[in-house]
């Protein structure tokens, strides 16, 4: 019998190495490398065995493709592009307690009434979910349960015709192969297990869910090579101490990718919140200096923020840079041309910003609310009331044009707004649209006024006249 080496194996690549170090030779991570046995066997390629033949078939298909299964639940629908594909794998990760085990049976609830429905859980006890259960109101549902950590043990409960059309799996960490002699939740078996697993769910043609838990660095654990083993991937975000959740699509072979649900943690359970705008907006006040509203876009939904600035004294040699939801380089940027292109002096202070709600923004069009929170923070004057930003800025203090411009301006008058900060019309095409919305009315009160701007330098001035005025009421 050829006994088990041990080997280094990477949690980001997949690359095994004989001894251990510091960053991985293949990816260049630090610290990714975990001990594992492995066989000592060396791979005997394909031998003399001949394999069968495939079968090539044209881009041609049927007419009528399986339906979705939707769940009727909105939010969720709405990110994973319209309901669960058949034959199709779903990675569900977030930190612990975000809700994802809430949110999953309340699916596996809501999909029961119309189809067969499991829910397999390696974590928790059958009595311990019915309690969440019961919590949530939801013992009627004509869910299956299972408390089960040995896929071969799942595998052939659902082989065959007669599967359940959906299966959650809670989680893919505990599943583990007994041909593998590594413990549950290592490289080898979270691979192994959830390549088993997908490839009983394409042959027996159900729906298959994994929950999968996030390291420290907010990344699935276990091999990176997980998420492109499934169709879609989906993040939870936010805090546990927020009772607002925000369910991100970060890949999706069925549907468009980086697309967003909202929900509200309820003692009933996670609740999709229908118009988010108002729900990050509801605390927003005008009368507070270093404010503005940026109106973005999160996968095909528009969306308006609200995005706090505080500039503060510093006695340190070097400032403070504290950013929540958005990215931290980007702001040091636009500090940078505030400074060299508007004469804004901002290195000598403690700056701090904040996305409220909880999102975080990874788009460049919030530039130019950054920009004006900033200067408003600097002035000490609020910015005019019902005004929404967005625009992307260059290094030279230009402010450059974005995508979907009547989306955003369209959801900024339903909610209200009078008036837009935008990058000035260099196109015809966009100037066709800027003339669309200036004649047709948006709101109850009047079409929105678009106030286009070309450099970072004239909303400085803009803002400037504003403030002059607003002392002059006073």
């Amino acid at each position: 019998m050829v006994k088990p080496s041990r080997s280094y194996i990477c949690k980001t690549c997949g690359t095994s190495q004989p001894k251990w170090s510091g960053q991985c030779l293949a990816c260049g991570d630090w610290n990714s490398l975990v001990e594992e046995k492995i066989s000592a066997q060396a791979p005997k390629g394909l031998g003399s065995r001949k394999g069968i033949k495939m079968d090539f078939f044209s881009l041609q298909g049927e007419e009528n493709h399986p339906p979705r299964r939707a769940s009727n639940n909105v939010e969720f629908d709405r990110v994973t592009g319209g309901g669960l594909v058949s034959g199709s794998a779903t990675l569900v990760g977030g930190d612990p307690g975000i809700g994802k085990s809430t949110l999953l049976m309340q699916i596996a609830a809501a999909l029961s009434t119309e189809t067969t429905c499991a829910y397999i859980s390696g974590e928790e006890s059958i009595d311990q979910l019915r309690l969440r259960a019961a919590r949530l109101n939801l013992t009627k549902a004509p869910v299956k349960l299972a408390a089960v950590t040995s896929v071969r043990d799942v595998a052939a409960t659902l082989e065959g015709k007669n599967s359940p059309k959906v299966v959650i799996i809670d989680s893919i960490q505990c599943m583990y192969m007994d041909s593998i002699e590594s413990a549950p939740g290592t490289v080898s078996q979270v691979r192994t297990s959830a390549q088993e697993l997908i490839r009983l769910a394409k042959y027996s043609g159900f729906s298959l869910i994994l929950v999968g838990h996030v390291t420290k660095e907010g990344t699935i654990a276990g091999p990176r090579v997980l998420e492109h083993m499934v169709d879609t991937v989906l993040y939870f975000e936010g805090d546990t101490s927020n009772q607002f959740r925000i369910l991100r699509s970060v890949k999706n072979r069925f549907g468009a990718a980086n697309e967003i649900g909202v929900f509200e943690m309820k003692e009933t359970g996670l609740h999709g919140v229908p118009n988010p705008s108002n729900l990050f907006l509801s605390d927003y006040r005008n009368e507070v200096s270093g404010a503005s509203v940026f109106a973005g876009i999160e996968g095909t939904r528009p969306m308006l923020v609200e995005i706090q600035t505080l500039i503060a004294s510093s006695s340190q040699a070097t400032p403070r840079r504290a950013v929540i939801g958005w990215d931290a380089s980007r702001l040091a940027m636009i500090i940078a041309v505030l400074e060299t292109r508007c004469d804004i002096t901002l290195s000598v202070s403690e700056i701090y910003l904040n996305v409220a709600g909880g999102l975080k923004i990874a788009e460049p069009a919030a530039d130019l609310a950054v920009a004006a929170a900033l200067i408003s923070s600097v002035t000490k004057q609020p910015l005019p009331p019902g005004t929404v930003f967005f625009g992307e800025v260059g290094l030279a203090g230009e402010v450059r044009s974005v995508p979907q411009v009547d989306a955003r301006i369209n959801e900024a008058g339903k909610l209200g707004f009078t008036q837009a900060v935008i990058p000035r019309a260099t196109s015809s095409k966009l100037k066709t649209r800027y003339e669309k919305v200036k004649k047709h009315p948006i709101n109850s009160d009047g079409p929105l006024t678009l106030i286009e701007i070309k450099h970072l330098s004239e909303l400085v001035t803009k803002l400037a006249v504003n403030c002059v005025h607003d002392e002059n009421k006073k």
